[in-house]
């Protein structure tokens, strides 16, 4: 069995995996796009070796700051542990907040091939004139992807205008149907309201900020984050990153944290909504590793 645990930021997807495992003897696959980094502990609320409580995780800590990560990279190491989990007779759980990252590791999911010279162009053209005026392009060929790609996300902005020109597609038409690339697949949503997640998430980049995130953003900064195309954009380091050359303040950067991550769980909660083989938990409900265990055991 494969078990997926989803959900926006701040949802406890990590703390229901950890107790999931435990009770089946299985381990925990990251799905978070950016727990992949090392360094990157505070600011991506990633589990202390404490708080993994002696449960096998995988895919965390892979990669340096500098280096960038794709969807198609991690779905081939997402399957990898999925499929030596399984192999040994362990239940894998995957569990993230990454949606595009968790769809591709679960589904049928094939990627559109690239073309260096529209890459390279793109590439010149985003850095020519910004994100925003290439996600304006991207609204205009095709609203859908736009209207769950940020504005400020270049790299994927440019990903799907390449994919646009090169097959003559919708980029959101080469995303999959709700087909599973394994079998016996559950997955297990927490079913936060947005007040709730809202406040959860105030209190817990306030956490952040306690427990030195601005402090582990210089570490990085030293290690070559600002040259990282892909680390150098997670929620809360780019925002540091903006404080530490003097754009904003550090209230402005917090601030900026709290909104940006508060817009990026609402994405996700659309996102997971839109399919239907979720099975959701209510978060406030006191026996919900009970609950997750019913479901896991019903489809047994």
């Amino acid at each position: 069995m494969l078990i997926a645990v989803v959900g926006p930021t701040a949802a406890g997807k990590s703390d229901l995996s950890v107790e999931l495992a435990i009770a089946l003897g299985g381990e925990v696959v990251n799905g978070d796009s950016m727990q992949l980094y090392r360094g990157m502990d505070i600011g991506t609320a990633k589990l202390s070796a404490a708080e993994r409580r002696g449960v096998p995780h995988h895919l965390l800590d892979l990669l340096d700051v500098t280096e960038p990560a794709s969807v198609a990279e991690f779905q081939g190491w997402a399957r990898l542990a999925i499929t030596h989990c399984r192999r040994r007779g362990v239940p894998p759980i995957v569990t993230g907040g990454s949606a595009l990252y968790l769809r591709a590791v679960l589904d049928e999911f094939d990627f559109p091939g690239t073309d260096a010279d529209v890459r390279r162009r793109l590439d010149a053209e985003l850095a020519a004139v910004g994100p925003a005026a290439l996600h304006r392009r991207l609204h205009d060929v095709d609203p859908e992807a736009a209207a769950v790609i940020l504005p400020g996300n270049g790299r994927r902005i440019v990903r799907a205008l390449e994919v646009v020109e090169i097959t003559g597609k919708p980029f959101r038409a080469t995303l999959p149907e709700h087909v599973y690339a394994f079998d016996d697949v559950v997955q297990l949503g927490i079913d936060v309201p947005r007040d709730v997640i809202d406040a959860r998430i105030e209190a817990r980049v306030d956490r952040m900020w306690a427990a030195g995130l601005v402090d582990e953003v210089r570490r990085l900064e030293r290690a070559g984050l600002r040259e990282g195309r892909t680390a150098s954009r997670a929620l809360g380091y780019a925002q540091v990153l903006r404080f530490l050359s003097g754009e904003w303040s550090e209230e402005e950067a917090r601030q900026a944290t709290v909104v940006g991550t508060r817009r990026f769980a609402r994405r996700q909660d659309a996102w997971f909504r839109r399919d239907p083989r979720i099975s959701w938990l209510p978060y406030d409900a006191p026996n919900i590793s009970e609950l997750a265990l019913d479901a896991v055991r019903s489809r047994a």
